[in-house]
């Protein structure tokens, strides 16, 4: 019943998200299995343009497919700011292999938590596959 942490409520929150379906932008090369990388998806980039290149022979696409959100839930954030319920969307997102070994991924980690304080980002929406 108590937070974690403390901060401003979430009306004045901007929430980042961070999913691990390996998404990428159409045209650009897929996750290598095992990959440890990060790639950014800006909050602009188009449905239409977002790709998935998750591994993991378990994973069923199907929903994703069918809705984005299932997987990147940037629509759902927009209506919660339509509501006033966040205060704001990040500029930028960021997704990661799912299927990978977390130990090795440290530097990503620190990758992504330098942006989000570089965009003064206070909430991350965990989206994992």
């Amino acid at each position: 019943t108590q937070p974690f942490v403390t901060g401003p409520p979430l009306a004045r929150r901007r929430v980042a998200i961070v999913s691990s379906g390996a998404l990428i932008r159409r045209g650009e090369k897929p996750f290598p299995f095992g990959s440890a990388e990060c790639r950014f998806l800006p909050a602009s980039l188009p449905a239409s343009d977002i790709l998935m290149s998750h591994v993991s022979i378990n994973f069923d696409r199907a929903g994703f497919q069918r809705d984005l959100n299932v997987v990147y839930p940037i629509d759902r954030l927009r209506e919660l700011v339509a509501d006033g319920v966040i205060g704001g969307i990040a500029d930028t997102h960021f997704t990661v292999m799912g299927s990978t070994d977390p130990v090795g991924m440290a530097a990503t980690a620190d990758q992504i938590a330098g942006q989000l304080r570089q965009e003064k980002i206070d909430s991350v929406l965990l989206s994992p596959v």
